[in-house]
């Protein structure tokens, strides 16, 4: 088939759009051709039709304004779209109408309020490679927030992964180069969450005088301005930066006005929490169902607002280091826990506050529609409320929150008030936007429409009565415009002076002179009305436009405000206290609680306390049988000191929380199938990044570590593991465990302390206290759960006598390794063979064979080290001193 002036125009926009699907409008639908066709039949489910009979160019199509979720399942999925709109009104005299690719929608770059989660942000990053270090750029274009870093620490890349868990970002940018790096990105896939989509771009775009060049005539900036900024000494942060800027051009096919600053971002002004923390305390995400139900979010977010919420995600997984900024915000939330006429007042204005940072970004992208204006105005016409109700507080950071609410916002409001209809249309081109006595041509057009309107009534009524036919009507038809119709049946009656227009089954339609005339001056008048609102709209939007770095302030203005708000609440209905902050190395929490169980269960909660620093508590062994709470206990620990770091009240009596600068938690695991990893590979992946990356200030959660392999050998590792965050680390460290043989380690080193959570056994049952007391448990009791969790008497009763004989022959030996003195570094191990050769003491430790070695990563990495040879000789050295008995049983009678 010969191509058509239209196919023609398409190949071209196709040929612009590079590898992006192409929605080509066609009157009111967005079709796709050829190849793209097909694709979206087969991602979409949409029938393939053919636009030629000899079935060349297939082509499926979606109606525009149902085309938002289609969209979404296709960027969701990782394709671009680019939407190549009509720009001009078709006319008979032009057979090719004007087209122009408008914007390229990507996984990174959605802003539409269809296509996104209104409680979360929508981050695209941008990420480079340096000689040392990595730079990182992230940007949502939804609300205008745009940050860089540089990592250059010495564990940079983990520092880069932490980066990636902490934000949802949904598409990340790259150098060519760097993307051909098989290894490399083989390695980043691996550690990051899946649904990451990387987007590589030519590598000029990356280099440093580019890039900088880029944010300098974006911000209108001269050499030298990004100082400003705090990035100007920084090449790999610059360099992520103005990728992501010229990225957004070429997508956007728009200025970039609402991104107005950039912030530098340094992540050592955070506590760091890792992927596998934020999964294993489901802070964000439940391990169940992935949900948002059963989290820590879902207890503290009592957000009112869009804004505020979004912010909640970021300070829950950026918690503060700095103790004066910490204690700010906790000042303000307790001035507003404490007066309860304010916080209500607050949240009352609040609830009406709409999402101000991505309608001013809907403007800026030319994207808005009137309603967007009235909700504009509807929210900030409530910033002098709020104002007004925080010109009393004491606190410095609610002050400083009300003094960045100022801004021009009455002129906004009156402008819009005196322009915009109260209840407009959601489209732009049908007009009924602007209110009458704002323009005067456009009052004039109206004058004219509804003068020829009221003609037509008064038409009707004198043909009516001229010709004596009742039901003769005036109508109206896009095709063939005003008429005066006329049944068949009175056709006789019809004056010499109609003249035929069209022919109807029961009826004729007819024109006159007359009412020609008037249509003329009608449609002109309707079709001036239309495009001179259009234009005025445009104008309102563009004046709005100029407040846009104001109204973005205000924003987050509002949604810091409603955070505090939000944790004032959840303080008073949960019975939240305030936290004692310091810089010192203890964590002590009298009566403290778990966050989220305490409000899932259906009795009350068992309150403990707790105490870890680094001079006599530093480690804390919990034993105790399943379900009695050690695990719940443990991690309610790690979810206080991030609550008190973030600046929220906590569930406890009291508690003095000394800063730590990561939380570190290893719970549990199951088989990682799609990267081929065991539950045991999984779980010493993870404990091997504890012991590699923790510091003297961390705090360390472990939950049964070594039950993914043997228990001999688990029990082993566990033991190692312990001693080496003792002897090495020094970090702050709670650990869950059935292995009761590690109760002995406390008698070894000075700084570990045991602890049992409490079983009460009555008439053979056993209760749950849930009380932590002092002390190691003194049994398993995983017969007595077996028993509750229904497994067969016989079977119970068999285990019983199993268990009874492996106590009383079981008999195992383990070489002390006992230190005293904290060193202040991570020091390297000495070689365990030489304590075995200065014949230290032998501890005898009933009910396990523990090999006397340390274990500090995976065995792989072990085998690696240059301690591999003297842990051999160690487990040679083990082997001549055992003197475990082999347990034999009969059949029947045992």
């Amino acid at each position: 088939m010969s191509a058509t002036p239209m196919v023609k125009q398409y190949h071209e926009m196709k040929r612009k759009c590079g590898d992006a699907i192409l929605f080509f409008q066609v009157g009111d639908f967005y079709e796709t051709f050829e190849e793209d066709a097909k694709l979206v039949s087969r991602e979409l489910g949409i029938v393939l039709t053919f636009k030629d009979k000899e079935k060349t160019l297939p082509m499926a199509g979606v109606p525009i304004h149902g085309a938002g979720p289609h969209i979404t399942r296709l960027v969701n999925r990782g394709y671009k779209v680019a939407i190549c709109d009509q720009v001009e009104k078709p006319s008979p005299q032009k057979k090719l109408v004007k087209r122009e690719i408008v914007r390229i929608i990507t996984p990174g770059t959605v802003f539409d309020t269809d296509l996104l989660d209104a409680k979360a942000n929508n981050y695209l990053a941008a990420l480079v490679r340096g000689n040392v270090g990595y730079g990182l750029s992230l940007v949502d274009l939804s609300t205008g927030t745009f940050q860089t870093t540089h990592l250059t620490e010495k564990s940079a890349f983990d520092n880069l992964i932490t980066e990636f868990s902490r934000y949802p970002i949904r598409e990340c940018l790259l150098p060519r180069s760097l993307s051909d790096d098989q290894d490399f990105m083989e390695s980043l896939r691996k550690e990051i969450p899946h649904d990451i989509f990387f987007t590589p771009l030519e590598d000029y775009l990356f280099d440093p005088d580019y890039a900088e060049q880029t944010l300098l005539d974006h911000f209108g900036l001269t050499r030298g301005g990004l100082d400003g900024f705090g990035c100007g000494n920084l090449p790999l942060a610059i360099s992520a930066a103005g990728s992501i800027i010229s990225y957004l051009q070429e997508t956007q096919k728009a200025p970039l006005t609402n991104i107005r600053s950039l912030r530098t971002h340094s992540i050592s002004k955070y506590a760091i929490l890792d992927l596998s923390t934020i999964q294993n305390l489901e802070i964000l995400e439940n391990i169940r169902d992935k949900s948002g139900q059963g989290t820590l979010l879902s207890v503290l977010d009592h957000t009112l607002t869009r804004m505020g919420s979004r912010l909640l995600k970021q300070w829950i997984t950026h918690p503060l280091r700095e103790p004066e900024k910490i204690q700010s915000r906790l000042d303000a939330v307790d001035e507003l826990f404490s007066t309860i006429i304010l916080r209500k007042d607050l949240t009352e204005v609040l609830e009406n506050i709409y999402d101000l940072e991505r309608i001013i970004s809907r403007l800026s992208y030319l994207r808005a529609s009137p309603k967007d204006l009235i909700l504009l105005k509807t929210s900030l016409q409530k910033v002098p409320e709020l104002i007004d109700l925080l010109k009393d507080v004491g606190s410095p950071y609610l002050k400083t929150i009300s003094k960045d609410l100022l801004m021009e916002s009455e002129d906004i409001v009156s402008l819009i008030k005196e322009a915009i209809v109260d209840d407009p249309p959601t489209t732009l081109t049908e007009g009924g936007i602007i209110k009458d006595g704002f323009d005067q041509q456009l009052d004039e057009l109206r004058v004219i429409t509804k003068t020829g309107k009221n003609w037509l009534v008064d038409l009707e009524k004198t043909e009516r009565k001229r010709t004596g036919i009742k039901n003769l009507r005036v109508g109206f038809n896009r095709a063939f415009g005003y008429y005066i119709e006329v049944t068949k049946s009175n056709l006789s009656k019809a004056p010499k002076d109609y003249i035929r227009r069209q022919t109807l089954v029961n009826a004729e339609r007819f024109i006159t002179p007359a009412l020609k005339e008037w249509e003329e001056k009608i449609l002109t008048a309707e079709e001036k009305i239309n495009d001179l609102e259009y234009a005025i709209f445009i104008r309102i939007r563009d004046e709005i436009c100029n407040y846009t770095e104001s109204i973005q302030q205000a924003a987050h203005s509002i949604a810091k405000l409603d955070v505090i708000c939000s944790f004032a609440e959840i303080a008073v209905q949960s019975r939240y206290t305030k936290p004692q902050i310091d810089d010192t190395d203890t964590i002590e929490i009298k009566k403290g609680r778990h966050p989220v169980v305490e409000q899932l269960i259906n009795e009350d909660f068992i309150p403990n306390d707790s105490l870890l620093d680094r001079s006599g508590h530093q480690i804390s062994i919990v034993t105790g049988p399943n379900m009695a709470g050690k695990s719940t206990f443990t991690r309610q620990i790690a979810l206080i000191v991030l609550m008190a770091q973030m600046g929220s009240f906590i569930p406890a009596d009291t508690a003095r929380i000394g800063i730590v600068d990561r939380i570190f938690s290893r719970i549990g695991a199951v088989d990682d199938i799609t990267r081929r990893q065991s539950t045991f590979m999984v779980e010493m992946t993870e404990t091997a990044n504890i012991l590699n990356n923790a510091t003297p200030q961390s705090l360390i959660i472990l939950d049964e570590i070594g039950r993914g392999t043997s228990t001999f050998d688990g029990m082993a590792i566990a033991w190692a593991v312990v001693e080496y965050i003792h002897n090495n680390i020094g970090a702050r460290t709670m650990l869950a465990t059935h292995y009761r043989e590690l109760v002995q380690l406390s008698d070894l080193l000075p700084r570990i302390k045991n602890y049992n959570v409490s079983v009460l056994e009555m008439g053979g049952k056993m209760i749950f206290i849930r009380r932590v007391v002092p002390g190691p448990s003194d049994r398993s009791y995983g017969v007595q759960v077996a028993k509750l969790a229904g497994l067969p008497p016989e079977v119970i009763e068999r285990a019983s006598k199993v268990l009874e004989k492996i106590e009383s022959q079981s008999h195992i030996q383990i070489p002390i390794l006992s230190e005293t003195a904290l060193p202040p570094t991570r020091a390297v191990i000495s070689p365990v063979e030489t304590e075995i050769s200065n014949d230290k003491p032998i501890l005898d430790v009933s009910k396990a064979e523990l090999p006397p070695t340390r274990v500090s990563t995976t065995f792989d990495e072990l085998r690696a080290s240059n301690q591999f040879e003297s842990a051999q000789k160690i487990e040679e050295a083990r082997k001549k001193k055992k003197q475990t008995t082999l347990v034999e049983f009969d059949s029947e009678d045992d």
